[in-house]
């Protein structure tokens, strides 16, 4: 009885990190997005396309759409707005 106690509990114990492993894969958009951006950057909007992240800031200089490659986690590009 006490072998299936201890066999469940580790069995449930491996779930549960493999779980929480998977799910630490997906894109998170964090501090690396705004590196090289002037003090003063905010995010105001973001929005998903197939492999990458379109996130809209505002910066000191004016708004800009940065183009996120998020599996390698850098800035592959820069839209500025104009008003």
């Amino acid at each position: 009885m006490g072998v299936l106690i201890v066999g469940g509990t580790v069995g449930l114990g491996v779930v549960l990190v493999k779980r929480m492993n998977a799910s630490a894969g997906g894109a998170v958009v964090g501090p690396w997005a705004l590196e090289g951006q002037p003090v003063g950057t905010r995010m105001l909007s973001l929005a998903a396309a197939e492999q990458s992240l379109a996130l809209l800031v505002a910066r000191p200089d004016g708004e800009r759409v940065l183009l996120l490659d998020v599996k390698q986690r850098r800035v592959v590009g820069e839209i500025l707005l104009r008003p």
